[in-house]
């Protein structure tokens, strides 16, 4: 059994054979609550370097144990954080998990000239022998051969992340039984959710769109 719990924008909490994995807990709408459930994880994933998918105030604070994974653009932007650096192609074992790191490609728009631009991006694939769920990290559309049974992705369509449209042919490449939609809680960005649905029915792809602090369980 697969847990799956929704923070925003694009934070999950998967908990599967007895091992809690936290990605992407960001700064966005973060809640005082949230601390207690993300110091009681084993390992997190953080796949780029924007605030939004990296609070490091609040990572500074949690229990020095829990072990954060990223690329090598995070540590240095985030020098305070004790990352442990994996690049694309690399494995994480984490007691029977196998967590794959795989290619992102974040979209680039004129504002992030001042430094925002994200080179190196990654994406997670954790395997727990039942399941394989595929958090892509905010990425545009790319070719690639990666197969999933849940698929984690963004649909926020603002030239940085995939759109409803896009995130639907991704999947069925995938061949993901269930999808995710992720990175919709900016106000800067926001999300017709309408099109989402129906992008997502047109292409026969199974979604659930999850509310903040929602969870999920996979058989």
């Amino acid at each position: 059994m697969m847990k799956i719990t929704k923070f925003p924008q694009s934070c999950l909490l998967i908990e599967t054979k007895g091992k809690k994995v936290l990605v992407d807990p960001g700064n966005l709408k973060y809640k005082e609550e949230y601390f207690k459930i993300w110091n009681e994880v084993d390992v997190i994933l953080v796949t780029h370097k924007h605030g939004d998918h990296c609070y490091t105030e609040v990572l500074e604070k949690l229990d020095k144990k829990i072990k954060i994974y990223s690329s090598k653009e995070v540590q240095k932007a985030h020098p305070s954080l004790p990352i442990n650096v994996v690049k694309e192609n690399d494995t994480i074992d984490l007691d029977g998990i196998k967590i794959e790191v795989v290619h992102a490609e974040h979209g680039y728009i004129p504002p992030m000239k001042t430094g925002a631009k994200v080179i190196e991006n990654i994406g997670y694939i954790l395997d727990d022998e039942k399941n394989r769920i595929y958090i892509t990290s905010d990425t545009i559309c790319f070719e690639n051969e990666y197969q999933c049974d849940i698929l984690c992705v963004p649909i926020s369509d603002n030239g940085v992340v995939m759109g409803p449209f896009e995130a639907s042919l991704f999947a069925k490449e995938a061949n993901a039984k269930l999808v995710i939609p992720l990175h919709a809680d900016s106000p800067k960005y926001p999300v017709d959710f309408k099109v989402v649905e129906e992008m997502f029915e047109k292409y026969e792809v199974e979604y659930e769109i999850l509310e903040n602090e929602e969870t999920i369980e996979v058989e």
